[in-house]
């Protein structure tokens, strides 16, 4: 009876874990979906009213407007002048809302894209910043070496990964992992640790030339 329930158990178990990240998935897109709408709303009803034609279809037409809005302002940073304008409206806006750097970050990241570049600099590692003596390690980011074999690393926190502790370490605490990517280990950050698997098989590996 009880290998019964245990096994009742775990399955269902097994099937949340299937269920529930697609239906999570799906009610925070329906609920950007909403927000979308709702905030183009004024001009798909003027849309609908002018050129006569239903709100779905009104609703459409204006999505597709923003996502070419979109795809020019991405022409346009891709230019020298468009570049230049968009750092001084994005340290603006860092000034103005300090909360716009991490919602950047995440969003950056969330899309596929490189997010802090200083730290897209840095390299991934393995520290012991409680020193050799102890076995616990953390996922971290090397930003400075020191003429003395030191480092500079940076630690972040789980899920925001533009959060963090710096840490300055000798360098038998701290293990390279050169066949890691800078957006890998961010992954593992964000995703609370999912995803070490892979990225911890790659700490052996010898990199490819």
């Amino acid at each position: 009876m009880d290998r019964l329930r245990s096994f009742f158990i775990l399955t269902i178990l097994g099937g949340l874990t299937v269920v529930l990240p697609i239906a999570l998935l799906a009610l925070i897109f329906l609920w950007m979906f909403g927000l979308v709408a709702d905030l183009i709303r004024p001009l798909t009803d003027v849309l609908s009213e002018q050129a006569a034609i239903n709100e779905l279809l009104a609703m459409l037409l204006v999505f597709v407007a923003i996502l070419w809005l979109c795809f020019f302002i991405g022409l346009l940073i891709r230019t020298q002048l468009g570049g230049w304008l968009h750092a001084k409206v994005d340290n603006w806006l860092v000034k103005l809302a300090p909360g716009y750097r991490t919602i950047r970050e995440v969003v950056s990241q969330f899309l596929g894209g490189s997010g802090d570049t200083n730290l897209l600099n840095g390299e991934p590692a393995l520290a012991r910043i409680f020193g050799m003596d102890c076995s616990v390690t953390v996922t971290a980011i090397v930003t400075s070496r020191h003429p003395d074999g030191s480092f500079t690393v940076f630690v972040p926190t789980a899920p925001i990964p533009t959060s963090g502790v710096i840490y300055h370490l000798p360098g038998e605490c701290v293990e390279l992992m050169p066949n890691v990517s800078v957006e890998e280990a961010m992954r593992t950050i964000i995703g609370c640790g999912s995803g070490s698997v892979e990225m911890l098989s790659k700490r052996g590996e010898k990199k490819a030339s």
